[in-house]
């Protein structure tokens, strides 16, 4: 549902703010214990359990089937929000927001794609995914009427938490795309995530021992190894990227606020700056304008980019390679930006607070921590030059998973 028939509809306006006033309430309660939750660093059950009471796992589903109908741009806004409490839970939402909303441009049968999103208003299922193309590493075989499947991966963002699974795997000389629910026995989740950033992400690895597989499982017909997916079908790559932006720049605003916090109640003036309090200190407030600045320029490119992303993807599969292209180069130059800003803010907040602040229980590290594990899964240089290669010379990406 677009933004004209929202207008136009008071009953989804109220729906739409009750969704923005429940992200706001919930990313509030993560950042009161957001020291605690980094210190930890469990598998977030409780917390995605508060996602789907809410109704915000469900947002970007059509309403007819009893989603909140939201765009892309809204759902990236809901991402932005909740990493401002914790960096992990707005991974988690947007992440979950891909892989569930992948059915309905990728599948070659919508009646399929439309089941399968009423299976998961219904039961409010979390999605995550194994597929990262770096690490195969899972095989299909026939066994009778139906397959198994067999392997590891050794990142499964969600891992413990997702009900269903989009997963790739070989089969023979072909490609299998599956989407598989996680409580069938041979599914196994590793306790083995301890990375020093998105503690929360539940991003260890997984395990598929004889794990059964059925025709109803597949989501695509095989496929050799090397055909080109339907151009739809690679939508998912400029939209995951813009779900990355987004928690970089929620999370730099979540440290951003608390570091405004901390020079509002705890900070003291320096010696010399002639102010009887930090929140006076000229070179104090010099950065943190600085900083607002950067981060509103870098959520107003970011949200001008989903709002390509978006209108592209609605010629469905009339779209081109080309507006595809030029669309996820709006997403990349955005990822661009936010990794830049987002690891600046987060390292820097630090001369605001002082030296105090540097205190274990703080944990005022996590921020930068969060955005430092991550931007390192996708090396932003190679975003940087698809850009300046579309600049110079008019290419556009080859699609893939990274790109």
């Amino acid at each position: 549902m677009n933004a004209l028939h929202l207008l136009k509809d008071p009953d989804r306006q109220d729906d739409r703010a009750r969704l923005f006033a429940r992200a706001e309430e919930i990313s509030a309660d993560l950042a009161r214990r957001g020291a605690e939750l980094d210190a930890e660093g469990r598998p977030p059950i409780a917390e995605i359990e508060r996602l789907k009471k809410d109704g915000l796992l469900n947002a970007l589903h059509p309403v007819e089937i009893g989603g909140g109908g939201l765009n892309w741009v809204d759902g990236l806004r809901l991402v932005r929000i909740l990493a401002r409490g914790e960096s992990s839970i707005g991974q988690l939402l947007g992440y979950h927001f891909v892989n569930s909303q992948y059915i309905y441009w990728a599948a070659d049968d919508p009646d399929k794609a439309w089941d399968l999103g009423v299976e998961t208003v219904a039961k409010t299922l979390y999605w995550g995914a194994a597929v990262n193309p770096r690490d195969p590493g899972l095989t299909l075989t026939q066994d009778g009427e139906h397959y198994l499947l067999n392997g590891r991966k050794t990142f499964s963002t969600g891992a413990h938490i997702s009900d269903r699974l989009n997963a790739n795997a070989a089969f023979g000389d072909q490609i299998a795309n599956l989407v598989l629910p996680t409580d069938r026995p041979g599914y196994i989740a590793n306790d083995d995530w301890d990375n020093i950033g998105q503690r929360l992400s539940d991003s260890g690895s997984v395990e598929f021992r004889d794990f059964p597989v059925y025709d109803s499982d597949f989501l695509l017909p095989l496929a050799a190894r090397d055909a080109a997916p339907a151009v739809q079908a690679t939508f998912n790559t400029p939209l995951i990227q813009l779900v990355f932006v987004n928690f970089y720049i929620g999370t730099a605003e979540g440290a951003l606020d608390a570091a405004i916090d901390y020079v509002r109640t705890t900070t003291h003036p320096w010696l010399t700056s002639g102010v009887e309090k930090a929140s006076e200190d000229p070179y104090i407030l010099e950065r943190i304008g600085e900083f607002r600045a950067a981060l509103k320029a870098s959520a107003a490119l970011a949200d001008a980019a989903a709002a390509t992303v978006q209108s592209v993807l609605a010629r469905g599969r009339t779209v081109t390679a080309q507006e595809r292209g030029e669309a996820a180069i709006e997403a990349y130059a955005a990822k661009v930006n936010a990794t830049h800003v987002a690891l600046d803010v987060t390292a820097r907040v630090f001369e605001l607070t002082g030296a105090r602040s540097t205190a274990s229980h703080y944990r005022f590290d996590r921020y930068w921590r969060n955005v430092r594990t991550h931007t390192l899964h996708d090396p932003v240089f190679y975003k940087a030059r698809e850009v300046g290669d579309f600049a110079l010379n008019g290419r556009v990406p080859e699609p893939s998973l990274y790109s």
